[in-house]
């Protein structure tokens, strides 16, 4: 399971990435979507280890 949501907190960040640096304010509000999904993962990660 933490493999799993590792990869999708890597791929949620580099899309992020990709869209903030590669597309500039065109794709700002799916921006912010991915970086709540990637909080979201973050944390999840973060509980399942206690």
């Amino acid at each position: 399971m933490r493999s799993i949501l590792n990869i999708v907190i890597v791929v949620l960040l580099l899309a992020w990435l990709l869209g903030y640096i590669g597309f500039g304010a065109a794709v700002g509000n799916i921006i912010h979507i991915l970086l709540v999904f990637l909080v979201i993962a973050i944390i999840l990660r973060l509980v399942a280890k206690v």
